[in-house]
């Protein structure tokens, strides 16, 4: 559940297994602590503390075996937990690194380590052909790859390991014993909630032109060299196309990343190719304290290329960096926000229109089953308020209908579900269940399907508290069977309401056609633009219909994905601090 990862031509390759997704940042955005963080925060409130400890592990591998003829193979690490009984249960993927037989991937993945259980893992290598490159390594069938060969282990070999590394050698049934595969390096590190993160813009000027067309299309590489002298990939820059004097976008590193002010790092810049191998326009080897000296100063440093002859002679290069702003800041996470005292208030919003079908016949959406089966709606009630619930304390949720017609009445689209015409609210999940049931035989079915009064009354009390300075953030989910008829007015309402404390989620069920519903939701990096030309202010909509659910994923997880990162970028718009 989630409420609120060398040499002159160092192969290293792309980061992702399309050259798109090569060029883009990797590791340094300082991107919001995920749902997870909430779920161990109401654990805790619960008294189950102590239980299991969240840990961070890195892999890389070492003379794999080469299953490509005119390259090198193009290897991609995929774990795997062992279930009871047997069956492996795919846990996470490593990007594609192009063209190399030593990768070291970036991706990093959280894992809790359970003292009381035995938590075996298995770590499959695949080379990915090049038919593939342009496929998003989720969505790759590793059955299509070349398999390269297996180690599995417990996690608790990796953690009672000095220094919590373990290297693997590769096994494959399928190939003969005497042949090497090659093995696996596993790194676990405790993770730990760190607050403190440096920003800072990267700057070159006078690189080395690797490309004879054109300029070089430079790039930055961030690692972090650990204790035992092994360096450790922890950033990446985005590519800048033809430039031999690129400046960055901001790249954000937490103390968690860089380790301590003095830990050494060592900053690559390489000019990126399409296949992969990508050339060593420099490098520079300094700490964070280091990186901040050269800001004040507003000095240049160097970079050097070690010898190809002798590693221990270094040459100067004429190429520079630059550091144009280094700022020390406190991170502050979803967790610091709900356990200093914030909350979040959850609202429902239920589509009454007569295409849901008679509620009295089986084939009814809004049908109530008489052996307890939920229907669609209630599922979405009850998967996401029973998370949301543990985060309001009062357990007071607002409950509407739209779309439906009282008796002796004209069709409302902001009606409140319990028949009350003064009071919203109801108790509990318990109480949006049995007031949605009531609803159904005191409504009848009518439409069109129209979202901005709802909207419109759930930002009236965000605003409210908002104004009011309550420690409240506002949840609305809206469930709905068809596709909204007021898609501009439903627009203009999200921009007015992207500025307040509210995110809303919106349930797609039935057969419908949702496609124009995916406007709403910005995931595409568009921001909703509405009939005047405002720009919404954030995305606040996730929409997710719920025929495309399935599998280990539910409901909830698939809508509350994004909450913690809408609730840490208002907080953080308005300057909002936790309340200790």
């Amino acid at each position: 559940m989630e409420i609120d990862r060398v040499g002159v031509n160092l192969i290293m390759g792309g980061c992702f297994s399309d050259v798109k997704g090569g060029k883009e940042a990797v590791g340094g955005d300082g991107a919001a602590q995920r749902v997870n963080d909430a779920v161990d925060h109401f654990l805790q409130s619960k008294g189950f503390r102590g239980l299991y400890t969240s840990l961070e592990l890195s892999l890389s591998a070492s003379d794999l075996r080469d299953l490509d003829i005119f390259s090198k193979s193009d290897p991609m690490a995929v774990i795997y937990l062992k279930k009871k009984g047997g069956a492996l249960e795919e846990f996470a993927r490593t990007e594609v690194v192009m063209n190399t037989v030593n990768p070291v991937w970036i991706t990093k993945f959280t894992i809790n380590y359970e003292f009381e259980t035995v938590q075996q893992l298995v770590f499959r290598v695949y080379d990915v052909d090049s038919p593939y490159h342009n496929v998003p390594v989720k969505m790759l069938k590793v059955g299509e790859q070349d398999f390269i060969g297996e180690a599995s282990c417990a996690l608790s070999e990796i953690v009672t390991r000095r220094d919590c590394s373990l290297t693997l050698s590769l096994q494959n049934p399928s190939v003969s014993s005497g042949q090497r595969l090659g093995s696996i390096t596993v790194r676990a590190e405790e993770t730990f909630v760190s607050r403190v993160a440096v920003e800072m813009i990267f700057r070159c000027i006078d690189l080395e032109n690797k490309d004879i067309f054109s300029k070089s299309d430079p790039f930055l590489r961030i690692s972090k060299v650990m204790e035992d002298g092994m360096v450790v990939p922890i950033c990446k820059t985005e590519v800048i196309d033809n430039n031999l004097n690129p400046v960055w976008k901001p790249v954000v590193l937490t103390a968690q990343q860089y380790g301590s002010k003095e830990n050494p790092l060592v900053i690559e810049c390489f000019d990126f190719n399409k296949n992969g191998v990508h050339e060593l326009l420099g490098k520079f080897q300094g700490s964070i304290a280091d990186l901040d000296k050269l800001s004040q100063q507003k000095l240049g440093a160097n970079f050097y290329r070690p010898s190809s002859v002798n590693h221990d002679h270094q040459k100067i290069l004429k190429g520079q960096l630059f550091v144009d702003k280094f700022s020390e800041k406190i991170q502050h996470n979803f967790l610091d926000y709900i356990s200093s005292g914030f909350e979040l208030n959850f609202m429902v919003a239920i589509d009454f229109t007569a295409s849901n079908g008679n509620p009295r016949f089986p084939d009814s959406l809004h049908y109530i089953d008489p052996f307890g089966r939920l229907n669609a709606y209630q599922q979405a009630i009850v998967g996401v308020g029973e998370v949301i619930q543990f985060y309001d304390s009062d357990k007071r949720f607002p409950a509407w209908a739209f779309g439906g017609r009282p008796a002796n009445g004209t069709v409302s689209h902001c009606l409140n579900l319990n028949g009350n015409p003064r009071e919203c609210e109801v108790v509990g999940i318990e109480g949006i269940m049995s007031s949605y049931s009531m609803a159904l035989h005191n409504l009848s079915l009518a439409g069109p399907t129209l979202f901005g009064p709802v909207i419109n009354k759930a930002a009236e009390l965000s605003a409210q508290s908002s104004s009011s300075y309550q420690n409240k953030y506002f949840i609305l989910l809206i469930i709905t069977d068809g596709v909204v008829t007021d898609i501009q007015e439903t627009i203009n309402t999200i921009v007015r309401a992207s500025d307040l404390p509210l995110s809303i989620l919106i349930v797609g069920v039935g057969g419908a056609d949702f496609k124009q519903m995916e406007i709403l939701d910005s995931d595409n990096g568009k921001r909703l633009q509405s009939s005047t030309g405002r720009l919404a202010t954030r995305d606040i909509v996730q929409f997710v219909p719920m025929r495309d659910v399935a599998g280990e994923i539910s409901i909830a997880q698939s809508l509350l994905e994004e909450l913690p990162g809408q609730f840490l970028e208002y907080m953080r718009s308005k300057g909002i601090k936790p309340l200790y």
